[in-house]
């Protein structure tokens, strides 16, 4: 005796390995399919189709099944409304709430698919009765009452689907991870679509790491700020004291920049660097008194651009502008990241995955490192209208500004 369920699977389910990774989960999980209509677009700009039906066992066996299947964009052929359960406390999920992908996803309420805003991965859904609206939200932002999605019923996902040609400004961005690649001709590439993305009214979020200042970036970086091409930027207390240091010192971390010397007392100068600006009050406050005169920090005052300095238990000092407190600075990150229609991850493996935890599949995203585990974590995170480039980020800051403002 066995159980079973039919599925659906509709889109470019062929190019995309959506209907080959269906098969392969139903039989690596030890259940069996039975496909019962298949119709293959056969141009472009047609859609396929497959209905099947999916056995198991038992109920306990064939339930996973269904569930992987719903992540990778198969949904039930006979939908219900998605079952819904008050959480008893604050910060108290339903067991068996629906966790959240990174995808595109949509809740069956009252008989009809409503989309769920500010989708992001590893977060519960909560629907308003009242304005048949659904949304995403992080565990400890539940509040009592919330009637919470559970199990997998009435839940689709759309996972977005790989370009099907090279066509448009990010049409590029279908190729991984690349140490091999014309260096000259993805930074071009990379730069048109920054350049797209801001003929279109998008936002861009940068998200660099310590290197870009200690590699002599920095002023390209702030060169970027300052023609209007960075509209966010999301980093750490370390980025901004590297930056600063160096408009007081000419040092990130003690050493010159320029002649790559360590002067007397320069494993000082980061410490002195904090001081000054806890002095001044901010980074805005040390702006307006001249006591930074130039960098990224600098431009990103001078040109009202939005920063988060999301602090750790590593930092020195901090400085008076990092969010000390995680669970507000995982927050500010959030926000940042639901702007983004662009994001530049620059040589910065822990804010590249805090900022990576909360973009939607669907924002397109460029993470460039010298590490290729760094790049290749971040895009197996689920992004699929990203590239990665390993490369020194020494070399890829200015020769993107360049390419940027030249147009």
């Amino acid at each position: 005796m066995t159980v079973s369920r039919t599925v659906e699977l509709e889109g470019h389910i062929i190019d995309s390995g959506m209907m080959q990774r269906a098969f392969t989960v139903v039989m690596d999980m030890g259940g069996s399919f039975h496909v019962e209509e298949f119709t293959v677009g056969t141009r472009k700009d047609e859609t396929s189709y497959c209905r099947m039906e999916v056995s198991a066992d038992t109920q306990e066996q064939l339930q996973p099944i269904l569930h992987e299947l719903n992540q990778n964009g198969a949904t039930l052929s006979d939908p219900v409304d998605a079952q819904l359960d008050p959480a008893p406390e604050d910060h108290v999920v339903p067991r068996g709430f629906y966790s959240t992908t990174n995808h595109p996803t949509s809740v069956r309420f009252e008989g009809e698919w409503i989309p769920v805003d500010d989708i992001e991965m590893d977060c519960a859904i909560v629907v308003d009765r009242e304005t048949a609206t659904a949304r995403t939200k992080v565990l400890n932002a539940i509040e009592a009452g919330d009637m919470v999605v559970t199990g997998e019923a009435g839940i689709r996902v759309h996972p977005p689907e790989r370009p099907r040609d090279a066509s448009g400004p990010f049409g590029f961005m279908q190729g991984g991870v690349s140490s091999e690649r014309p260096s000259e001709s993805l930074i071009r590439q990379i730069a048109d679509a920054i350049i797209d993305t801001k003929g279109a009214g998008g936002k861009i979020l940068a998200v660099p790491g310590p290197a870009v200042i200690h590699s002599g970036s920095g002023d390209a970086m702030a060169e970027l700020v300052r023609e209007g091409y960075i509209d966010m930027l999301s980093a750490g207390n370390g980025f901004a004291v590297h930056d600063i240091e160096r408009d007081l010192y000419g040092t990130s971390l003690g050493m010159d920049v320029e002649t790559l010397d360590h002067p007397r007392k320069g494993h000082k100068h980061h410490i002195y660097t904090i001081s000054e600006v806890i002095r001044d009050g901010s980074i805005p406050e040390a702006v307006e008194a001249g006591t930074i005169e130039s960098g990224v920090m600098y431009e990103c005052v001078q040109n009202d651009v939005p920063y988060v300095l999301a602090g750790s238990i590593r930092d020195d000092g901090p400085l008076p502008d990092t969010i000390t407190d995680a669970i507000e600075a995982q927050d500010a990150i959030r926000q940042q990241a639901h702007e983004a229609d662009l994001v530049l991850m620059m040589a910065t493996l822990l804010h590249s995955v805090a900022v990576g935890n909360c973009l939607p599949s669907t924002t397109r995203t460029v993470c460039v490192d010298i590490n290729p585990a760094t790049v290749t974590q971040l895009l197996d995170r689920g992004s699929a209208q990203a590239i990665g480039m390993v490369t020194d980020i020494g070399m890829f800051v200015p020769r993107l500004a360049e390419a940027v403002i030249e147009g």
